[in-house]
């Protein structure tokens, strides 16, 4: 871990800034507290307070070592306490060496230095329990800091896999169904198993082409779920109508990609299959309140026994729309009088 006092601009700064306001105020004291004279107190706030600047900047290293992380706590107090010592010693023996040195020819401040040793070397254990204690502040709020920044950015990568796993549900399923159809029409159909062949290797390609993205314009993913009833449509023929309406605002919209296929295959399962009349696939689309809402509905035989499945398509999409967006209730199922309805809000 670097040291803040020296890469960061603004806590060096501000580390001199403190600095300066103890100079200032040592110098005050031994002015007008102790008799000091102006030049020798100015001189003598230099030397001590740049003394303890320099030292200070060191100490982090020091903190950065003795962590709980290499330590327990009464090893950390014992090598803090040896190391206080040590700290205020030179730093008091050194401000004296210099000072007897640059007023040799003055025997009372030399005296005065000698016998304000004691106060000094406490203040010195004071300086360092402060600056000790800021020390692990920083490196503890700085550890905080990255830990949250990671754990968001593992949130964002487990969210990302949980979106990539559920889309790629889809198309698996897709397949397997496809694929039936194809097998069951090669030998009854087999120029109608060709052309879904074509129509499906079509589909597939368009959808790989954007498998990474997780979002796409609406009028995209309805050009792709179009793919998949012009598949549906070799097999069913006349059994089902698509009608879509959309308002102009709509069309640009980003939603969720292969989002709509999904209910789509719903309606074509649950409807068409089972219906002995006419189904029609309905898309609309319009603003309602702070979200753009889609509907895709169809009719259905309500007489009709319903088929089995493991209800993966709308499944799928609520637990997409949520990780996207991050609430629970942005996919809405309707059934009634013969009708099948799905709602989905977009937020805007």
């Amino acid at each position: 871990m670097g040291n803040p006092f020296i890469k960061n601009i603004k806590i060096f700064t501000v580390y001199i800034l403190i600095w300066v306001f103890i100079s200032i105020i040592h110098n005050i004291v031994i002015v007008f507290l102790l008799d000091v004279k102006l030049e020798q107190a100015f001189t003598e706030s230099i030397v001590y307070n740049t003394l303890y600047f320099l030292l200070g900047i060191s100490l982090w290293y020091t903190v950065s070592y003795n962590t709980l992380e290499n330590y327990t706590p009464v090893k950390i107090f014992i090598n803090h306490s040896a190391a206080a010592v040590i700290t205020s010693a030179i730093w008091v023996l050194s401000g004296y060496y210099i000072l007897i040195n640059i007023f040799n020819d003055d025997a009372s401040y030399k005296t005065y230095l000698f016998n304000s040793g004691i106060w000094r070397f406490m203040i010195g254990i004071l300086f360092y329990s402060i600056t000790v204690a800021v020390d692990y502040v920083i490196i503890y709020y700085n550890n905080f800091r990255q830990k949250l920044f990671r754990e968001s950015e593992l949130n964002a990568l487990v969210k990302e896999a949980e979106l990539k796993s559920l889309k790629y549900q889809i198309n698996p399923h897709f397949i397997f169904n496809s694929l039936n159809s194809i097998s069951s029409l090669t030998l009854s159909n087999p120029d109608k198993a060709r052309e879904m062949t074509i129509k499906l290797s079509s589909f597939l390609r368009s959808t790989l082409s954007k498998n990474e993205k997780q979002k796409s314009k609406l009028v995209e993913e309805i050009s792709n779920a179009k793919l998949y009833l012009d598949i549906e449509k070799v097999r069913f023929s006349d059994k089902f109508e698509f009608v879509e309406e959309l308002e102009s605002e709509c069309k640009d919209m980003e939603i969720p990609s292969m989002i709509l296929q999904p209910l789509f295959e719903n309606a074509i399962k649950h409807g068409v299959y089972e219906s002995l009349f006419k189904v029609v696939i309905k898309l609309k689309c319009g603003p309602e309140k702070e979200y753009l809402k889609i509907i895709v509905e169809n009719n259905y035989d309500p007489e009709s026994v319903p088929r089995k499945g493991e209800g993966i398509g709308i499944k799928n999409i609520q637990q997409r729309m949520k990780l996207i967006y991050n609430q629970d209730n942005l996919v809405t199922v309707e059934k009634n009088n013969g009708l099948f309805k799905v709602n989905i809000f977009i937020p805007r």
